[in-house]
């Protein structure tokens, strides 16, 4: 059989891609290719189940800083196809999507499943052939037609003009990739929560609260980015039964997905509680609390903005009673709560990464790209949309936008 399109991959850039190319250009035949059973299943996942389908960020050159991986390459593209365009997308189709305090855009129904029948509604709608069980074996230019590909799969050979790749990270792909003659970047893990062991946190699973945190390697040098800078974050920060995750704690594995990689995920977090406060600010303001309460218990004031349980644990590590007073801690006792409170230092062993919603730094080198089209460089009429790409986001909605961003501008290079 011979198809104007092979889209190899039935995920969230492989239906959108379809979808744009069968409104751009009807007179196309378009198939859609999954090795699995069932299509569309890390959107189903995604959010909770509730799919987190873009982010509030519509001026581009703000969105591209939500990308450690791609940031320079998808400026361009955002300028063509946006968060904005996303949203009007959906809302064309039915689909009404909402904007959360953190800027995070959901479907109205809470449910994943909402875009999943959306996608499934419009290829029928449009005519796309989607073939599951469908496992690629190799991907080839055509000995007998060089404007050809063929494309072997598990349900026999398959002819088309134009492949599209939109895997996400799969292995056996980039291997196929590389043997065209495309450079692939080794995968490492990019959202993960950091494994610590300590008595501090013990006890304290649910605590959120804001704080600044920074990374060190184990001999106390400070952790680089791969954007040069120093990793620091600041933000919400969640004490897990692993140890430690939240938007600061993601922002950072995204940004240092290759450095604490080599590290082997061996580092040290130092972590401030009072994020508006240095050392000395804190260690002043309880020499005066010292004064100022003399006669209270300490257990029983809470001097700063910081959860309960999480002051209690930091009382018990400077060796603080509960039954002192304000008047009797030592200069010691100031010293080892201001330390406590805004430099205390974790050894971090591992990392726990989400599952069902795993994301990855790794792909198609992004040299090898034209971007204007998401065509590649090396072999003509082979595209690439989404995270088959060496393009990852922080969380947020970032990775679905990328794939959405690249589906359009490959359905507009198709269609033409």
């Amino acid at each position: 059989m011979i198809f104007d399109v092979i889209i190899v991959g039935g995920g969230a850039a492989g239906f959108f891609t379809a979808i744009q190319i069968a409104t751009q250009n009807p007179k196309l035949n378009v198939v859609i290719l999954e090795r699995g059973k069932e299509v569309l299943t890390k959107v189903k996942v995604s959010g909770g189940g509730r799919c987190n389908v873009t982010h509030a960020e519509f001026i581009p050159n703000e969105l591209v800083k939500s990308y450690p991986r791609g940031q320079k390459e998808l400026r361009g593209p955002f300028h063509t196809f946006c968060s904005g365009d996303t949203v009007a997308f959906f809302e064309e189709r039915g689909v009404a999507l909402k904007i959360e305090e953190d800027g995070r855009m959901f479907p109205e129904s809470n449910s994943s499943q909402t875009i999943i029948d959306c996608f499934l509604a419009e290829t029928e709608k449009l005519g796309v052939k989607v073939n599951t069980s469908c496992g690629v074996k190799y991907i080839r230019a055509s000995t007998e037609n060089e404007s050809l590909w063929e494309v072997e799969t598990s349900q026999g050979m398959l002819h088309s003009k134009k492949v599209v790749i939109t895997t996400g990270s799969n292995p056996k792909i980039w291997q196929q990739l590389a043997q065209l003659g495309h450079t692939i970047i080794p995968l490492v893990a990019s959202l993960f929560t950091f494994n610590i062991k300590d008595s501090r946190i013990d006890g304290l699973m649910g605590v959120s609260t804001p704080a600044s945190v920074m990374l060190f390697d184990n001999k106390g040098n400070p952790i680089k980015l791969e954007n040069g800078q120093k990793a620091s974050a600041q933000g919400p920060l969640l004490i897990t039964h692993w140890g430690v995750s939240g938007p600061a704690i993601l922002k950072l594995s995204a940004w240092g997905a290759r450095a604490l990689a080599t590290l082997n995920y061996q580092f040290k977090i130092q972590i401030n509680w009072l994020p508006a406060y240095h050392q000395e600010e804190v260690l002043s303001e309880l020499k005066e609390l010292k004064t100022s309460e003399a006669k209270k218990v300490v257990f029983n004031s809470r001097p700063f903005d910081i959860p309960k349980r999480l002051w209690f644990k930091l009382l018990e590590v400077s060796e603080i009673s509960q039954q002192q007073h304000w008047a009797e801690l030592s200069n010691t006792h100031l010293q080892k709560l201001s330390e406590a409170l805004t430099k205390a230092t974790f050894q971090v062993n591992g990392k726990s990464t989400f599952k069902e919603e795993f994301v990855t730094a790794g792909g198609v080198d992004l040299k090898e790209i034209n971007f204007k089209t998401y065509e590649s460089k090396l072999c003509k009429n082979l595209y690439f949309a989404g995270e088959v790409m060496n393009i990852d986001a922080v969380t947020g909605g970032f990775n679905f936008q990328n794939a959405w961003t690249g589906g359009y501008i490959v359905a507009q290079a198709i269609a033409e």
